[in-house]
């Protein structure tokens, strides 16, 4: 039982990360209908610029969870800004073109920031400082969680409700409702759609910075690759949950996170990307829109 229930929390605790990153991804193509495919990347970003921001504040003598807490708002902000410009840069410009032309300015900009980042910094795999202090209550615990994952998961949680009210009560949430559904109308009533755009945007690069800050104190390296594969998930899970819905993408992370981690211990680790594709596949098959996506009602 005790093994089932460290699996469970393995799982909750990837799936943690994948709904930092699939937010970003579900958000921007509610909007615009565009898939991000340089989100990872931004991930990528913000762990390389906490791992800067907290080798300097070592130097200072502050405590772990002081830097961890510095390096993750300086990452969020340096990531947002790299958000906000690269919409401006690679999607407005092509947003009223052919959809095909944006998803390859997105790949192009992938494969931009990927190699920008290995050329500035460096190609090997460098050790990420571990910021998060162990808690020794935990150790009295039947189920084996460490104080990372318990910070992830907290998080997680209070991004989730943060998000959440910002969507439903705030007037930028009201407006990001109102341009998902009819741009054109949004902005005949007032909206201005290209700032609800950007600020989109932003709120996705920043909390895919902390989801790149989170994981690498939890793993304790990274290099210039790591965005592409947790983008790939994180894009597994929105689609799974529902391209285009935010719970959708919370429930599809979840899902595939606890996937992975179940198959990878019950049966084989090798196998661990196999099992997140083949319950994409399922679920598609199943539900072609997602767990909890509407399918399209497209006028002819």
């Amino acid at each position: 039982m005790n093994y089932f229930l460290n699996l469970v929390i393995g799982g909750l605790t990837r799936g943690s990360i994948y709904a930092l990153l699939a937010l970003g991804y579900t958000m921007v193509y509610g909007i615009i209908e565009l898939i991000n495919f340089a989100h990872g990347e931004i991930y990528m970003i913000g762990a390389f610029t906490a791992l800067i921001v907290a080798l300097a504040l070592s130097f200072l003598g502050l405590d772990g969870i002081s830097i961890l807490v510095i390096a993750s708002l300086i990452a969020m902000v340096y990531s947002a800004a790299y958000g906000f410009t690269m919409e401006k840069i690679a999607y407005k410009p092509v947003r009223n073109s052919l959809r095909l032309s944006a998803l390859i300015s997105a790949i192009g900009m992938s494969l931009f920031l990927q190699n920008y980042v290995r050329l500035a910094q460096t190609s090997n795999f460098v050790p990420f400082p571990t910021l998060i202090p162990e808690m020794q209550f935990l150790q009295t615990l039947p189920v084996r969680i460490n104080s990372a994952q318990v910070v992830i998961l907290t998080t997680t949680a209070i991004v989730m409700v943060a998000l959440t009210f910002l969507i439903k009560f705030t007037r930028i949430g009201k407006s990001m409702r109102a341009a998902s559904q009819d741009k054109t109308m949004a902005m005949l009533l007032g909206v201005n759609v290209n700032r609800v755009i950007s600020v989109t945007f932003v709120i996705g690069s920043a909390t895919a910075a902390l989801g790149g800050v989170l994981i690498s104190s939890f793993t304790g390296q990274i290099n210039f690759y790591i965005g592409f594969m947790a983008g790939i998930k994180a894009f597994v899970a929105a689609v799974l949950g529902g391209i285009g819905s935010i719970p959708g993408a919370v429930l599809g992370s979840f899902v595939l996170g606890l996937t992975e981690s179940l198959g990878a211990g019950y049966i084989s680790s090798d196998y661990e990307d196999v099992f997140a594709f083949a319950i994409l596949i399922i679920i598609l098959i199943l539900k072609p829109s997602g767990l909890l996506g509407r399918p399209e009602n497209k006028k002819v």
